[in-house]
């Protein structure tokens, strides 16, 4: 069994073992074992990075062998500078989220430790996908661990944020199954996305792909004005959901329009880039103002991940080196620093059971140390240079500037709504004097809490203060999709 193999399947037979286990006596057993299966899972990642050869645009950790031999669907994965890093993102959150699940899931806890387990292995899969169906099979399959998450451990409305969650995303995924079976014909009957690459395509099909593609990817990342989804989900999630579903699952829809959209209909992106770049402007902007009128702690954060995922969707369609290098930071940044805002929110809400601002008041006093790591986390959601959340956002508003100085102009506005945000909800949380009671009798953090806050620290200082490692890999690889978007498919 391949590398990548390993990375997908080993959380996936983890979660299926953590089923086995059907009592809610055996809890203790089971979180040990989850987190075992974490650990692992991320251990078997760490090769790929020591393996991974730089200056090759060439997929790398390739493994290919027949599915469904009738139609020539396979079981093909691989891996190249744009994806490597997400692959081992995904695995880093899941050990995260279990450490930080370990207290606040009580009630059939294997079933839970066991879904978030599979949905890791399945979002693996995503990032290492290189045949159009086993693509759509990883894609639609994280559905479901994400959805009996959000139904069975969330809050009072958790039914109604379960099913708009599923739906939205599945009927964007519908013209895209469209899209792979016409490039399926197109193609003479391949499956393989590298190939569906180098088609020479006609300017209408490929505006239709362009769409096609859209509605799926968009859906998911999401993009305003399709992001509606996304507050209820947050607020209705346990911890753990909020946390995985705004560190990795956002990231599978911007992936999907550097692996599908840019390469496939290159001619169709730059037409339609003005669109692309209006629409994540307007996320920057009028969403950043959405977010300052937030009186829940996980609404505003939610409203927060729009925004920093339009500077992502913003990058891509500058079709600059700066811009989508940037973009694909920003993702990874967003991956370490939305998680930890996420499962800031879920240490005061174990506490207190409740996400409402008014609700705390001078947390500082009473808890210093989780108040430090809270500083932090949200100085690097300002985009504190220092920290992850100032490199990608700084390379997109540069590639910005060069492509145009307002467009780069309005990008930078997110400086100032993002500190406004995000500033004033620390403020309100966590400095003055001891608001209420159930503030008062707050305790700070312990040994766990503690080891899950420092870990997403050190990746957003090492990030933030080094980033040259995570550029370095994707460097070529950015370079050659530019190429390949350069070059007119137009037959």
């Amino acid at each position: 069994m391949g590398l990548l193999s390993l990375a997908i399947w080993t959380p996936i037979i983890f979660g299926i073992v953590l089923l086995m286990l059907g009592r809610d006596e055996q809890a203790r057993s089971v979180r040990w074992i989850a987190l075992i299966g974490a650990l692992i899972s991320f251990l078997v990642t760490l090769p790929l990075y020591d393996g991974f050869q730089l200056g090759t645009s060439a997929m790398q950790f390739v493994e290919n062998g027949s599915w469904i031999q009738r139609f020539n669907v396979n079981y093909h994965l691989g891996v190249d500078g744009i994806s490597l890093w997400f692959v081992l993102l995904t695995a880093f959150i899941n050990v995260v989220v279990v450490i930080a699940s370990w207290e606040s899931i009580t009630t059939r806890v294997n079933q839970y430790m066991a879904a978030l387990l599979i949905l890791s292995g399945l979002m693996i899969g995503v990032f290492a996908a290189l045949d159009g169906v086993l693509f759509y099979v990883f894609f639609e399959a994280t559905l479901i661990p994400m959805y009996l998450i959000i139904g069975i451990w969330g809050g009072p409305n958790k039914i109604y944020a379960a099913f708009k969650f599923f739906l939205y995303t599945l009927l964007g995924s519908l013209l895209m199954l469209v899209a792979l079976i016409f490039l399926y014909n197109k193609s003479g009957g391949s499956f393989d996305i590298l190939t569906w690459q180098k088609l020479p395509l006609s300017a209408t099909v490929q505006t239709l792909l362009f769409f096609a593609f859209f509605a799926a990817f968009a859906v998911k990342v999401p993009m305003w004005p399709v992001h509606t989804w996304l507050p209820d989900v947050h607020v209705e999630a346990p911890t753990g959901g909020s946390a995985v579903l705004a560190a990795i699952m956002l990231k599978l829809g911007a992936y999907g329009f550097l692996r599908f959209s840019l390469p496939i209909a290159p001619d169709a992106s730059r037409e339609w880039a003005w669109l692309m770049i209006a629409l994540s402007l307007i996320a920057v902007i009028y969403v950043g103002l959405v977010a300052l009128v937030q009186q829940d702690m996980k609404k505003l954060v939610a409203y927060s991940s729009v925004v920093h995922m339009g500077f992502v969707t913003l990058g891509f369609f500058l079709f600059s080196d700066l811009g989508v290098s940037g973009g694909i930071v920003q993702m990874i940044a967003h991956g370490f620093v939305s998680g930890a805002m996420f499962l800031c929110i879920g240490v005061l809400y174990d506490r207190v059971h409740s996400r409402e601002i008014a609700s705390y008041g001078g947390v500082v006093n009473t808890m210093p140390k989780f108040a430090a790591f809270a500083l932090l986390f949200s100085m690097a959601n300002c985009g504190l240079p220092g920290t992850a959340g100032f490199v990608g956002e700084w390379m997109v508003i540069l590639a910005g500037v060069k492509f145009n100085f307002w467009i780069g102009g309005a990008a930078a506005t997110t400086l100032i709504f993002g500190a406004a945000y995000t500033l004033w909800m620390f403020k309100r949380v966590y400095l003055g004097p001891v608001a209420n009671k159930d503030v008062k009798a707050l305790k700070d953090i312990n040994s766990r809490e503690f080891l899950m806050l420092a870990l997403l620290t050190i990746a957003v200082l090492y990030m933030g203060i080094y980033p040259k490692p995570f550029t370095d890999v994707m460097n070529t690889s950015v370079a050659d999709l530019l190429k390949h978007v350069a070059v007119s498919k137009l037959n």
